[in-house]
């Protein structure tokens, strides 16, 4: 029987969760921004082409940071938030608990950490609630009427798993993983946060340019 050493354990690709509603309309606000911007750079006059830049330079990091760029990785010893302007890692052993409200967040040594990337949508959560009830009467009402035992099998088991919204599922999965790793050697260690200043440079970089632009016009 072979042994491993725990700085040896094998390593998981990450679990990835984010919003494509995010990362949908983030282009579309990024193609706009292009076009307008590109418009005032290419046919302006006067002081217009650098208030075009300095619009682009402030507000593409930002659409950037609150559609596309949060995210939620997870393998077996951590898990990494990144949001609009800062990075959390969080391994497992630190994390106290995973759970949804009106928004999802992770608490962690005193400290709550929001997940951008995993929007909390009420009406999707009343939906979820109303399809359950609604099967749940069904399965009081007509118990296994089909005579085919097979289909009596998948209609329980379908049964059985309750119907839950995206981010409830999600963070479901989370805390799970959460107490299923806790113990790896690989998950212990204290939550480190980093803010993302390629994020927040360049964004005041054009808020300040485009001041200056608007008060010498």
């Amino acid at each position: 029987m072979s042994s491993q050493h725990p700085t040896d354990e094998p390593v998981y690709a990450d679990r990835v969760y984010r919003s494509s509603m995010g990362i949908v309309s983030g282009g579309l606000l990024l193609a706009l921004i292009a076009w307008l911007c590109g418009d005032a750079v290419l046919r302006g006059s006067g002081n217009t082409p650098w208030i075009g830049l300095a619009v682009a330079l402030c507000a593409v990091p930002l659409i950037v940071a609150f559609t596309i760029r949060p995210a939620v990785f997870a393998n077996e010893d951590r898990m990494r938030v990144r949001n609009p302007f800062r990075i959390i890692e969080l391994p497992w052993a630190a994390v106290d608990a995973v759970r949804a409200g009106y928004s999802a967040e992770v608490l962690a040594e005193g400290s709550k950490y929001q997940l951008w990337s995993v929007p909390v949508s009420l009406r999707e959560r009343k939906k979820a609630h109303r399809q359950q009830m609604r099967r749940n009467a069904i399965d009081r009402r007509d118990p296994g009427s089909s005579g085919d035992p097979a289909a009596r099998s998948r209609t329980s088991s379908a049964a059985s798993e309750p119907m839950r919204a995206n981010a409830d599922r999600i963070v479901d999965e989370l805390q799970g993983l959460a107490e299923l790793n806790a113990a790896r050697p690989g998950a212990q260690g204290s939550v480190r946060v980093r803010w993302s200043y390629e994020i927040i440079a360049p964004a005041l970089v054009g808020a300040l340019l485009l001041i200056v632009l608007i008060a010498t016009r």
